[in-house]
């Protein structure tokens, strides 16, 4: 596990060997991520929407989750005004 030394900055180098591994190129972004005492990175998409597009695909259609949520609350709204 290579092990790394911040500057005076709070920069750090990533290893070239972890780089290549996770193909991290010049202009790549990583989130940086706190958790407890440690911290995480992970590389993110370089085009997001694209990659995020259909993430949720299959059964469940958020639209039409959305169209049953409104649903309800109009026949709620409905009931309180019908008393």
């Amino acid at each position: 596990m290579p092990i790394v030394t911040t500057s005076n900055r709070g920069q750090i180098v990533i290893p070239k060997e972890v780089r290549k591994r996770l193909k991290l190129l010049p202009g790549k972004k990583l989130l940086i991520k706190v958790e407890g005492d440690h911290a995480i990175l992970r590389l993110l998409p370089d085009n997001p929407v694209d990659y995020y597009c259909g993430f949720f695909a299959g059964d469940l259609s958020l639209t039409e989750a959305l169209i049953e949520e409104r649903g309800k609350d109009r026949d709620r709204e409905a009931e309180k005004i019908a008393g």
